[in-house]
């Protein structure tokens, strides 16, 4: 008599939360580099926990801030494209839980199980809506609505769960260069809010952001 084998289903969640052939998580603290601008590229990262700043060079060494990155979030998949160099470096804003998926786990659990292809997909698409979205944010609206915008966003304002308020320390030269402004702006516009008491300054310099601010960008 044959014995039915049991069938296996899986589990999104549980791929991204244990260790296995491919995959291992690891522990990053605060201000270490995950990986570097030029760094060969064969792996995709997962945030557990924490948040990862994405940053670029240029050749006259320039630095710019290019995202912000929250638990929940995959960064690093542009080796899954045929990219062999990083583009940009990324570096632990807060003490972080990240799992680094080998670009062959990767490649292999995307082909073999549709729902976790459905999901990546799905993440991939939302995070391309963003980025569109920051270059509308970009040609037609004011600075001051931009910074009102990447705070919100920052605090997870419009995302599901409930937002998280207190956004570790970011520089107004990060800030800047996400807004494309100058860092006086930032400064100016970042006081002019607090006054209005759309954000206040908490021990450590953590930032507190009120749903108030809201206000900044949806007024015409």
């Amino acid at each position: 008599m044959r014995v039915a084998k049991k069938l296996i289903i899986f589990d999104t969640n549980t791929f991204l939360s244990t260790i296995n052939g491919g995959r291992k998580i690891e522990a990053v603290p605060k201000k270490q580099t995950i990986f570097a601008q030029g760094d060969s590229s064969d792996a995709v990262f997962y945030i557990k926990e924490g948040k990862v700043k994405l940053t670029v060079v240029s050749k006259i060494g320039k630095e710019a801030t290019i995202g912000i990155l929250n638990k929940g979030d995959f960064f690093g998949e542009g080796c899954l494209t045929g990219q062999t160099l990083r583009l940009c470096s990324a570096t632990a804003m807060t003490d972080c839980s990240v799992m680094r998926i080998e670009k062959k786990s990767m490649v292999e659990v995307l082909h073999r199980e549709h729902a976790f292809s459905d999901m990546f997909v799905a993440y991939l698409l939302t995070r391309n809506i963003r980025y569109e979205e920051d270059l509308v944010d970009q040609l037609f609206n004011s600075s001051e609505k931009r910074l009102a915008r990447i705070l919100l966003l920052l605090a997870h304002f419009g995302k599901e769960g409930v937002p998280e308020t207190v956004v570790p320390k970011i520089s107004q030269e990060s800030l800047a260069e996400m807004v494309g402004t100058t860092r006086s702006r930032v400064s100016f516009f970042m006081n002019r809010f607090r006054k209005l008491g759309f954000i206040d300054y908490h021990h450590g310099n953590d930032l507190q952001v009120h749903s108030s601010l809201l206000n900044i960008v949806l007024h015409d």
